[in-house]
């Protein structure tokens, strides 16, 4: 029968003075490297520190790329456009006075089959179009500025399925 001794504090403090010399070399070391970062890292008096955002005199020109529609939603009627953009941020922002920020920002126009109504589209999630008939349409999307003018487009053509044609396989 093996018997196990409690680990108690006493005896690792007896350990303690062996190890000490080299525990005190480390922390000084420690506290020496420590300073000389820190020294290094201020800043110079009175410069403050820099903006966290510089803008750009002269920016890459915007770009939009669409995704083709998800398959599985497409299959039950429902378009759902995936883009992103490139020297663009879409934002809910509106009007002149923000066409001076940098980087640039703007919203996304969105018509569908060239009909009125066009919308609005102000945030980086999908677009999602429901209640298109079969068939193919054709959906436009502008990046456009904060005053609404347009910076780069694209048209995604796509056929919404006969969703009607049968039960879907899941539903009984």
């Amino acid at each position: 029968m093996t018997t196990t001794r409690p680990c108690s504090l006493l005896s690792t403090a007896n350990a303690l003075p062996r190890h000490r010399a080299s525990f005190t070399r480390w922390a000084g070391a420690c506290a020496v490297a420590f300073a000389a970062f820190h020294a290094t890292a201020q800043a110079a008096p009175g410069l403050g520190t820099p903006p966290a955002v510089i803008p750009l005199n002269s920016q890459a020109p915007a770009e939009l790329h669409l995704y083709p529609p998800v398959a599985e939603a497409l299959a039950r009627g429902v378009v759902i456009l995936q883009f992103r953009t490139e020297n663009f941020r879409v934002f809910p922002v509106f009007g002149t006075g923000a066409l001076g920020v940098s980087p640039r920002i703007g919203h996304l126009h969105v018509t569908v089959d060239g009909m009125p109504p066009t919308w609005a589209h102000t945030s980086s999630e999908p677009i999602i179009v429901v209640g298109l008939k079969p068939g193919l349409h054709e959906i436009l999307v502008e990046l456009a500025d904060p005053s609404h003018g347009i910076v780069a487009a694209q048209t995604a053509r796509i056929t919404v399925p006969d969703t009607q044609a049968g039960p879907h396989p899941t539903h009984r």
